[in-house]
């Protein structure tokens, strides 16, 4: 593994960041450099601090880890990012494969599979936890052969929107915090229903909640 492997570590939980951060410094050759609550601080701190590497937790408020790990990876593709999770879950790993993860590692991994995960993906291949087994994987593919999953197809401006509708705030709330007008929330809602073919908010909801942005 690289020498001094200089990590930003993000998850919107304090005592989980605590458990990751004490892991990786009883490792050699680690330093974290910076730490995230969410997914905008995260992009922020990957700018400012261009890590070797970011451990990205899928779900955090605001902005989740899936569309954080997108923008990273266009705008400082050489920053490795291995997203974080409780769940083992086809969809969820090929949803962060497909946003530019290079690694999807369970957050009740120990110390010798986080070591491994490091390891791996700082010489530049993936790493997926042991649990993710392949036929996971292969059902996930088999499932959705027949076209692009209907969340890919939304631009990162919808994602986004798809996300703070799941955590309830409302259309002026969501207009205020981009800096848009109320009409362009609701033109983002309409069309986002129209791709998803989704024709009510419960539904965003529990399309949200599917794909790890929200938890329920």
């Amino acid at each position: 593994m690289k020498e001094n492997l200089r990590i930003v570590l993000a998850d919107d939980h304090a005592l989980v960041r605590a458990g990751f951060r004490a892991l990786l410094q009883s490792l050699d050759g680690i330093k974290v450099v910076a730490e995230a609550e969410n997914g905008a601080q995260a992009l922020e701190l990957i700018e400012r601090h261009l890590p070797d590497l970011v451990l990205m937790d899928i779900a955090m408020p605001g902005l989740n880890g899936l569309e954080a790990t997108a923008r990273a990876a266009r705008s400082a593709p050489e920053v490795k990012i291995i997203i974080l999770s409780m769940h083992a879950n086809e969809e969820y790993v090929l949803q962060s494969l497909k946003a530019g993860a290079r690694g999807y590692l369970l957050k009740d991994a120990g110390l010798a599979e986080l070591q491994l995960a490091l390891e791996s993906v700082s010489s530049g291949q993936t790493f997926l936890s042991p649990a993710i087994s392949k036929h996971l994987i292969d059902a996930y593919v088999e499932r959705t052969s027949d076209g692009l999953e209907p969340f890919s197809i939304l631009t990162s401006r919808q994602r986004e929107i798809l996300q703070l509708i799941a955590e309830g705030t409302t259309t002026k709330e969501i207009a205020q915090k981009l800096g848009v007008s109320v009409k362009t929330v609701e033109t983002h809602r309409t069309q986002l229903m129209q791709r998803l073919d989704i024709h009510d908010l419960a539904g965003l909801v529990r399309y949200a909640i599917r794909l790890g942005l929200v938890t329920a």
